[in-house]
């Protein structure tokens, strides 16, 4: 319902608006439209008009009238306004790099330097990428038309804001030359308090009240996540790139119980109201792990050991109530808890037992006890890229499957596991796939010593995982510096904080190319197919709506047609030869991947 506002008291809103705050839309001044002086020269150039100074100068203020433009700049309201720069840096880099603006608004005399703002050491920072926030950093080099927030820029002078004030608005405005060799475009007054990209002010559209970049998710609506970690050095923009989060670190036991009995929920709290309140998945990384878990409990009686997990379990339960994903364990192959500095009571959950892995067995009937909504998923690394350790790690996941207790499979993607075979990564997919339980890669990082290789692995390793039918979502260890293989550089957004490097740049355009799902798959509703492996022509389903499409998959991704099909059964062609395949279920609302292992 639309509630209207009485008239007087809407008058005097849109009155307290008007005169209290600084208009959205940028003013924008082409400099070539004030009165220029004859030390600069008018040019024309792939249908830019700008303006350069002839003759180089030095000093702190320009040296004489012809050096300077007068500007006069009409605002619409009054406020405190930043001012931008729209310029190109020539050939010679530091050489080609400055000019001066009047400190305030109004003419300056050429004789006080106090009157004159110096901006020096252009050279290395602006903008040029439509959708980067400009403000006074930024990685635009010489020879490109970039802008410049010159009132947020402390790289030489202390840089100033303008006040316009109600009962004068339309103002002068002055620019000096000082080096020959740096090309200006235009000027823009622009709202102190909004934030505006490249595009907002080429276009002279409205700043936002968000320091974020201008768009959504690079994943969003495309059936599956990517999505990254929590930590204090990943956060910026978060919600603008990646739609679902883990904890790296604030969800591991030995972070939030590092006392007996004294929680530190602070971090943990941050990650999970991150999801919440923008609707991504959250995942818990993690319950059982042999690696950052509390010293205390090393020493403890085993019957202690079992009551503090089952305390653990309980208090993230209390906490959390809605976690989508849970990492039951961590790399169980790689780090169990037994020993000293591995938190040690692998043993009170059971040890190896009957089938080597009762610890393990018992992690999962614990979880599915205190979490019956969430996904529990069991996650490692060096798995795809091992084949004996592909077939290890299947042997505990059909363990678990055959108890019901695990419904997905993590495998993380760190740089040092990713570095082999293609080849033997999908095939390794392939036969955790056949378990029939969505997959997911986990902790994915790629280093990056120089742009191109980073870019290069980038473009052979992400697709692998994105485009396997089984896996449901991606994870990121980390996209900033500060995360854990900062010295690597494995970071795909610059260290300046605000420019992407070519792999960022290329994930994006990567995924869009990907077509948008009518509706993103639930978690917790993935139909079946069953029997899984099948040894006959038909398969059957527990689809929740009707279905009106089944298309069959090769392993290699390719569609072999649409299958006949009835209320709750599919039928194979006859001519289907053994192997791996994907079904496309399409119903009104959703669709769906499921792998189906065929075995005549």
């Amino acid at each position: 319902m639309i509630k209207i506002l009485p008239y007087p008291l809407f008058l005097l809103l849109l009155l307290i608006s008007h005169c209290t705050f600084a208009q959205s839309l940028p003013v924008v001044v082409e400099l070539e439209s004030g009165q220029v002086g004859s030390a600069f020269e008018t040019k024309l150039e792939n249908a830019v008009t700008f303006v350069s100074v002839t003759g180089n100068g030095t000093g702190d203020l320009p040296t004489s009238a012809e050096r300077v433009i007068k500007l006069t700049v009409t605002f619409q309201e009054a406020g405190e306004y930043d001012l931008y720069l729209r310029c190109r840096v020539g050939p010679n880099a530091a050489n080609d790099d400055s000019f001066f603006y009047g400190n305030g608004f109004g003419e300056k005399s050429l004789s006080n330097a106090e009157e004159w703002i110096r901006a020096n050491g252009l050279s290395g920072v602006g903008y040029s990428n439509l959708n980067e926030l400009v403000d006074g950093g930024g990685g635009a080099g010489q020879n490109i038309w970039k802008w410049i927030n010159l009132s947020e820029f402390t790289g030489d002078e202390a840089p100033v804001k303008f006040t316009v004030d109600a009962g004068n608005l339309t103002r002068t405005f002055v620019i000096g030359a000082r080096e020959d060799g740096f090309d200006m475009d235009k000027i823009a007054f622009a709202n102190a308090s909004l934030f505006y990209s490249v595009k907002n002010l080429d276009n002279k559209e409205p700043g936002r009240t968000t320091s974020g970049p201008d768009f959504r998710p690079i994943a969003e609506g495309k059936g599956k996540f990517l999505g990254n970690v929590y930590s204090s050095s990943q956060i910026r923009w978060f919600e603008n790139y990646w739609n679902q989060v883990t904890p790296e670190n604030a969800g591991k036991w030995g972070a939030a119980e590092p006392q007996r009995d004294v929680m530190n929920w602070t971090d943990l709290d941050a990650a999970y109201k991150l999801a919440k309140d923008n609707g991504f998945p959250f995942k818990l990384h993690v319950l059982i792990w042999g690696s950052q878990q509390p010293s205390w409990m090393e020493n403890l009686p085993a019957n202690e050991q079992y009551a503090e997990i089952v305390e653990w379990y309980q208090a993230v339960a209390d906490r959390y109530p809605d976690i989508d994903i849970i990492e039951v364990v961590n790399e169980p192959l790689h780090a169990a808890p037994f020993g000293a500095g591995k938190g040690n009571y692998g043993n009170a959950l059971g040890g190896n037992g009957s089938t080597g892995w009762d610890w393990i067995i018992e992690s999962f009937k614990l979880a599915r006890e205190k979490f019956p909504k969430s996904h529990l998923m069991i996650n490692d690394y060096s798995i795809v890229n091992n084949d004996a350790s592909t077939t290890q790690y299947l042997q505990i996941i059909n363990l678990l499957k055959a108890r019901n207790l695990i419904d997905g499979v993590g495998v993380q993607a760190h740089a040092f596991s990713t570095r082999g075979s293609s080849t033997q990564m999908k095939n390794n997919l392939d036969r955790l796939a056949a378990t029939g339980l969505p997959l997911y890669a986990t902790e994915l990082d790629i280093d990056g010593p120089t742009d191109q290789i980073q870019l290069s692995e980038y473009q052979r390793i992400f697709p692998i995982f994105w485009e396997h039918p089984a896996v449901k979502g991606i994870t990121l260890w980390g996209w900033r510096t500060g995360l854990w293989r900062t010295n690597e550089k494995a970071y795909i957004m610059g260290e300046d904080g605000t420019t992407e490097r070519p792999a960022l740049v290329w994930l994006r355009e990567y995924i869009s190319s990907f077509p948008t799902s009518d509706q993103s798959i639930s978690l917790k509703e993935n139909t079946v197919l069953y029997p899984n492996p099948v040894t006959g022509r038909i398969v059957y389903h527990n689809a929740a709506e009707s279905l009106v499409r089944a298309e069959l998959i090769s392993a290699s991704g390719s569609n072999l047609g649409t299958m006949s099909m009835d209320q709750n059964s599919i039928y194979l062609p006859e001519n289907i030869t053994n192997g791996m395949y994907f079904i496309k279920l399409t119903g009104k609302k959703t669709s769906e991947v499921r792998p189906l292992m065929i075995m005549d």
